[in-house]
């Protein structure tokens, strides 16, 4: 079946995006399915190895952390915490598995990763912590510049996951972004990672889909 012009706009692009992750130390990959895109990470996730993620929308409903679940991996899962200490203790451990698996709220063309959260837990993450993080994004994360990127992580990425946690905050009232001090924000810590060090440490898997938020 031919591509359609959507398709292989969002390939050439991706292609573009990915050389430019490889030359900044990233490992990446391009993947034009969701479908291709959980093998992918699969092969990247040596069986036995100890395997958590963040709070992302894009690996629950692309199925990875259904999958990850039912193999043989040793997950450290959140999810199944009963209560909070538990949710706690996931949260630290996590700091310790050999994989990390997360999306990103924008990535620019030239190849620069960038992040705001609430907590911190997933930044700090991608920071330093886990042996390797694996980030898994849509091309519609994909943005112009690092400044583009980072408007499209506090315009469109959080106030749309704040109609998801319907926390006090302008934008779950609005829908846009008040540049807000609330309790509440999830727009607490910004990271942008302009490199990957160690080199290979953080690998990369654009989707030629639109995924999460």
């Amino acid at each position: 079946m031919d591509k359609t012009p959507k398709e292989l706009f969002q390939e050439k692009r991706g292609i573009t995006v990915v050389k430019n992750l490889e030359n900044r130390h990233f490992e990446a990959y391009y993947c034009p399915t969701e479908e291709e895109a959980l093998q992918k990470v699969l092969e990247l996730i040596p069986e036995e190895s100890s395997v958590s993620w963040g709070g992302s929308m894009t690996i629950r409903d692309m199925g990875l952390t259904d999958a990850l679940n039912r193999g043989n991996y040793r997950t450290i899962d959140r999810d199944k915490a009963e209560n909070e200490e538990e949710k706690k203790k996931a949260y630290r451990d996590a700091m310790s598995a050999e994989y990390y698996l997360t999306s990103a709220n924008g990535i620019s063309e030239d190849g620069q990763l960038v992040n705001v959260d609430g907590t911190g837990n997933r930044v700090a993450a991608i920071v330093y912590g886990p042996e390797y993080v694996i980030v898994v994004a849509g091309m519609n994360k994909v943005a112009k510049t690092a400044d583009d990127a980072l408007v499209r992580a506090r315009t469109i990425a959080a106030p749309t996951n704040q109609q998801r946690f319907q926390r006090k905050t302008p934008c779950t009232v609005t829908g846009a972004c008040g540049d807000c001090i609330s309790p509440d924000c999830i727009c607490n810590q910004v990271l942008i990672t302009r490199n990957c060090s160690p080199a290979g440490r953080i690998k990369v898997v654009l989707v030629g889909e639109e995924l999460g938020y």
